[in-house]
């Protein structure tokens, strides 16, 4: 296998860690979405490593990684900026009120926004918004499918999405303001390695948001999740498909 091939690997490992998510069940399905957060978070980290450097790395770490965690903690005491939620459990060790493995999930997918970002629009200002957008769709996912898991619940989930009843809007306004927060950081010290260097980041960004989608209608049946995801995502996944299948 050549090497262009090989950068390839980490991010088919991550797509074969998330292919049985829906048909395991239980402790089974909560130890596999523990694992493949973190794997997601050590692939997304390593790729920013060798494309990037340890500076811009590093600052994905404690922006996304740290700074994420800290924001459900002020979260979760204090209702800002998502509204009132708690965790319920079976997310591994918590501090805090909030599993440690949350502070990784802000990360696995804030690297890939930027990337995509990067590879659909030009000059910071747009970069920063279509890599907030990519992060904050994202959640119009996920967050429906961690409260029907029971990992966390809202005291008042209205007003919220037409169809997706169990999730206020403040939360998609908060993940919003905190995913701009992110993306300003990360675009302000990112440069751009070739073209093609991490092309993988990318397709795998598209994988999430198309696997969700597929996932929410075909597994799940929340059409109006899967509906609202695909359309929010898509305002940056559009673009970006269309480039890629260009090249």
């Amino acid at each position: 296998m050549t090497g262009s091939r090989l950068r390839f690997v980490p991010a088919l490992v991550v797509i074969a860690l998330q292919l049985p998510y829906p048909l395991v069940h239980g402790h089974a399905r909560d130890v596999l979405t523990i694992v493949t957060v973190l794997v997601f978070a050590i692939v997304s980290m390593s790729y920013a490593i060798v494309h990037r450097g340890l500076g811009y790395a590093a600052v994905l770490a404690v922006v996304a990684g740290v700074g994420g965690f800290l924001v459900e903690v002020l979260g979760v005491h204090t209702g800002v900026p998502f509204g009132s939620y708690r965790y319920d459990g079976g997310l591994g060790p918590a501090v805090l009120g909030v599993p440690v493995i949350i502070g990784l999930a802000w990360l696995m997918m804030a690297h890939p926004c930027v990337v995509v970002a990067e590879r659909v629009v030009a000059g910071r200002p747009a970069r920063i918004g279509a890599a907030a957008i990519g992060l904050a769709g994202w959640d119009v996912f996920l967050d429906p499918q961690m409260v029907e898991a029971r990992h966390w619940h809202w005291s008042d989930p209205s007003p919220h999405l037409p169809g997706v009843d169990r999730i206020p809007l403040s939360n998609f306004g908060g993940w919003l303001l905190v995913a701009l927060v992110m993306s300003a950081a990360l675009v302000a010290v990112s440069r751009a390695p070739a073209s093609g260097a991490e092309r993988p980041v990318a397709l795998l960004w598209i994988w999430v948001w198309l696997s969700s989608a597929l996932a929410a209608l075909a597994f799940f049946h929340h059409r109006a999740v899967a509906g609202w995801g695909l359309l929010v995502m898509g305002l940056v996944g559009v673009p970006l498909l269309r480039r890629e299948v260009r090249r």
